[in-house]
């Protein structure tokens, strides 16, 4: 394309440790903590009002120097190796920006970090309809359940930064994450929290959390905290006795996964990949909310049991969502697609090859 910034060589990229120039919008805070960690140089857009168009560096979370913003007007004259693209309208973000194409002279990748939202399992995903660009999910029950039609697909779970063993379970109480628990209601199933604090204290951390407050009958047993950054909210959710996780219909949670490193017994609503991704001896997973209460309860209820079932928590956790393993699939993934290879159909819709080990 004419006025397009030539690609930089991909020979050294799978050495690691490489000078790799990824594109990337700040779109989801806690995924892209871990991306970042890895040894490339990351070039996140920031517009003046820092809007969804350009958000910017983290302000919550910690990031390393090699994440530069970058305005749009700079992108025509940045070197760029792949562009990680997360929102349909950044296509035509880095076409008007960068005067080149995703996929056809800027190699690319499509990362998926949603469940399906409309006629599930009917669902077309926005980039099902072309073959250039690989479309990679955070889980397998995301590829899955989406129609990827002949796109290439790629699975390449979480990887967490881990915060490290925290757990005192000082407080006979539950946590729960989740921003926003008044507007997205059952998806995140705030109507089993406020059943379930009926029953045993539960603290919920997250922005918009304190809304839960003007909603009718709420239980004396349900508060809310807001406005913590992520090393206080690690040590604030390390200090309730057990983690619950009620979200019925969203992807895999990384304050899941966080709570599992932080040492935390989890209660799980067995849906999505959650009903997969804590095995027996890591925590409780059920789709009755009876039983889900139960475990709650006897897990507050005994302190030793709690740290046991956590420790076995934590465990899993390191093993699955390490950060080593996640960065290694993603230096892999970012290979394949600057050879070219990364860009043919996956082998079939309901079997996505799967680059996590």
């Amino acid at each position: 394309m004419d006025g397009a910034t030539p690609t930089r060589s991909w020979t050294r990229v799978e050495g690691r440790g490489d000078d790799v120039r990824i594109l990337i919008w700040h779109v989801h805070g806690s995924w892209t903590t871990g991306f970042v960690q890895g040894s490339h140089d990351y070039l996140v857009p920031v517009v003046p009002d820092r809007g969804p168009d350009g958000v910017g560096r983290a302000q919550s979370w910690d990031w390393p120097a090699r994440v530069r913003e970058v305005s749009p007007h700079d992108l025509r004259d940045e070197e760029l190796d792949v562009v990680v693209l997360q929102r349909p309208r950044e296509l035509d973000l880095v076409r008007e920006w960068t005067g080149r194409t995703p996929g056809k002279d800027l190699p690319a990748v499509y990362l998926e970090h949603n469940v399906p939202g409309g006629r599930v399992p009917f669902d077309r995903h926005p980039m099902a309809d072309q073959s250039s660009i690989p479309v990679v999910h955070v889980t397998h029950f995301n590829a899955l359940l989406w129609d990827n039609g002949s796109a290439p697909v790629r699975v390449i779970e979480h990887g967490v930064p881990d915060p490290g063993r925290r757990y005192t379970g000082e407080l006979a109480r539950a946590a729960v994450v989740v921003n926003e628990p008044v507007r997205r209601g059952r998806a995140v199933g705030t109507d089993l929290v406020l059943r379930f604090a009926r029953h045993q204290p539960i603290d919920v951390f997250g922005i918009d959390a304190d809304a839960l407050r003007v909603l009718p009958d709420v239980p004396p047993a349900l508060r809310t905290v807001e406005g913590l950054d992520q090393e206080r909210l690690h040590t604030e959710m390390a200090r309730r006795r057990v983690y619950l996780h009620p979200n019925r219909w969203t992807s895999l949670g990384l304050s899941l996964v966080e709570a599992m490193l932080l040492g935390m017994p989890v209660v799980v609503v067995a849906s999505t990949e959650s009903a997969v991704a804590v095995p027996p001896g890591a925590g409780f997973v059920s789709t009755r909310p009876d039983e889900l209460s139960t475990a709650m309860r006897d897990l507050c209820h005994d302190a030793d049991l709690a740290r046991s079932v956590g420790e076995q928590a934590r465990a899993h956790a390191l093993h699955r969502f390490g950060l080593s393993r996640f960065l290694r699939d993603w230096d892999l993934l970012l290979a394949e697609v600057a050879r070219g290879s990364a860009a043919s159909p996956a082998s079939g819709p309901e079997t996505p090859e799967r680059v996590a080990t």
